[in-house]
């Protein structure tokens, strides 16, 4: 059983909605991921996780549903 790291050398190149990210360096002249081995499997469902330059709408929606001024209610028995 294999239990050593992965090499530079077993990493595949960027896809196009990784341009633009941080986590990206020019290896032999090819854009590669520094934090995934095969970044296209993380776009799969969704953004990738570790993507700085995507932002997240969930932050976003739930500044929108802020409440404010709620009281507690007596229960009525």
């Amino acid at each position: 059983m294999d239990t050593s790291k992965p090499r530079r050398e077993d990493r595949v190149p960027v896809v196009e909605k990784c341009e633009g990210c941080t986590r990206t360096e020019v290896i032999n002249d090819e854009e590669l991921c520094l934090a995934y081995l095969t970044p296209a499997i993380h776009w799969r469902l969704g953004p990738c996780p570790l993507g700085t330059h995507v932002t997240t709408l969930v932050g976003e929606q739930q500044q929108g549903k802020k409440r404010v001024g709620q009281q507690k209610q007596k229960k009525g028995r």
